[in-house]
């Protein structure tokens, strides 16, 4: 499963240069909200902030994970909101397993410790029928492309954490040391006109997770 190292290390010299430089951090992250209810409207709202994982925002939104795919997330466990809150994101995402094509692509590439060790970033993490689109003979050749793998993954990581707000109208530098673009406003967001936010606004211990359908490519 190893793929030799070719090219690498131009990429990762480029991205210790970000504002925000990838640093080692803690395993341990923030829990979620517990669960609860209530027979009064206004506390039903309330909760159901908590229910998610989140709290009230400012502008009457809440922080908490959004999207038609969210409800394929399992509810307990490593892999729901609250157990991928207390992990690192790569670790996170092998939980979940709408995701394992790209936790596949991710160790392949070598970059499960860069991912889990940084601190505040931003991951759009492409769904497994993200990668179904592209074509098997094309896929195939990236994975077994260390470098142009690492190109592509690391585009995919934003050295902030980003809100949704921050989405409505953004350009963002990545890891891979090009911009991403993205727009949306409410729960409606999409990168690089091309990409739709299926799930967004996931907590893990060391990032914000965007989970997309469609796989991000940077320019050659």
């Amino acid at each position: 499963m190893n793929i030799p190292i070719r090219r690498t290390a131009g990429l990762f010299a480029a991205a210790a240069v970000l504002p925000l430089a990838l640093t080692a951090c803690s395993d341990s992250g923030s829990e979620a909200g517990t669960s609860g209810s209530s027979n009064k409207a206004s506390a039903r709202a309330t909760k159901s902030s908590d229910d998610m994982g989140g709290s009230t925002v400012a502008g009457g939104g809440t922080d908490r994970p959004f999207g038609p795919a969210c409800s394929s997330v399992p509810k307990n466990g490593a892999g729901s909101f609250d157990g991928m809150a207390k992990d690192p994101v790569a670790t996170a995402a092998s939980n979940n397993p709408a995701l394992s094509t790209l936790v596949a692509a991710v160790k392949k590439a070598g970059l499960v410790d860069t991912l889990n060790n940084a601190q505040n970033i931003t991951v759009f993490a492409p769904t497994d029928d993200a990668f179904e689109k592209i074509p098997k003979a094309t896929l195939d050749k990236v994975l077994a492309d260390k470098a142009q793998l690492t190109k592509i993954l690391t585009y995919h990581v934003v050295g902030t954490k980003l809100t949704p707000k921050d989405l409505e109208n953004g350009s963002f530098d990545t890891l891979e040391t090009s911009k991403v673009m993205t727009s949306g406003s409410g729960e409606s967001y999409t990168v690089n006109d091309s990409a739709e936010v299926v799930c967004g606004n996931v907590k893990t211990a060391n990032a914000n997770v965007y989970i997309i359908d469609t796989v991000l490519m940077p320019k050659s």
